[in-house]
């Protein structure tokens, strides 16, 4: 059986080929990372956003009890009752 040697031309392509899926499956895990990191925090910003909504619930209940209903102007901090 006669030993056949690729090029170097042969083996170049070949290691460039590897290389590419290297690249690029070291990029694709790098953007799934970066993905998990955004989902994270867009749990978090989540969950702070409920946190307010529930301290805002909270005061406007207390504002409500003490002044009734109505609107605050936050510039002069005046109250304006409903009619």
């Amino acid at each position: 059986m006669d030993k056949k040697v690729l090029t170097s031309e042969e083996i170049q392509n070949i290691k460039e080929l590897k290389q590419g899926f290297f690249d690029l499956t070291s990029n694709l895990g790098n953007i799934e990372i970066q993905i998990m990191n955004l989902n994270l925090k867009k749990e978090q910003l989540k969950s702070n956003l409920i946190q307010l909504q529930e301290q805002e619930q909270v005061l406007a209940n207390q504002l409500e009890e003490k002044y009734g209903k109505g609107s605050i102007s936050l510039e002069t901090g005046e109250f304006l009752p409903l009619e």
